[in-house]
């Protein structure tokens, strides 16, 4: 039981966090919001077709089918290496883009901690 309610907890994130980021991203995307800010146009596509993935990652950890932990741990990846991209190479980024990552990498790290790690080492049968 407290294995299912880690995964309900991961999957309300994914979820809260994928519609977040295809909303603001869409919006942007449509200019109907503009940033005070540089814009990297791929940056919000990147976070367009992540939002839609992380959405479709909820519900598969909702639904507890093992594709979604490779889904997390890829997503994770992703957003950390675009992290490392914006902080250490790009020069035309600006800091709420790399606060924005930092924001995601942290909320996947969570989501990957409830659905993999502690049922992995804390509830094993």
């Amino acid at each position: 039981m407290k294995q299912k309610f880690l995964h309900i907890i991961g999957a309300l994130l994914a979820l809260f966090l994928g519609i977040m980021s295809t909303f603001a991203g869409t919006s942007v995307l449509l200019g109907a919001e503009s940033k005070d800010y540089n814009v990297l146009q791929w940056l919000v596509v990147y976070n367009v077709v992540l939002g839609v993935i992380s959405i479709v990652t909820a519900f598969l950890i909702w639904k507890n089918l093992s594709i979604n932990k490779k889904l997390i741990l890829v997503i994770l990846g992703m957003h950390f290496s675009i992290f490392l991209y914006l902080k250490f190479i790009s020069e035309t980024v600006a800091v709420e883009s790399i606060q924005a990552m930092v924001f995601r990498v942290s909320v996947w790290v969570v989501i990957a901690m409830l659905t993999i790690v502690i049922p992995k080492y804390f509830y094993k049968k």
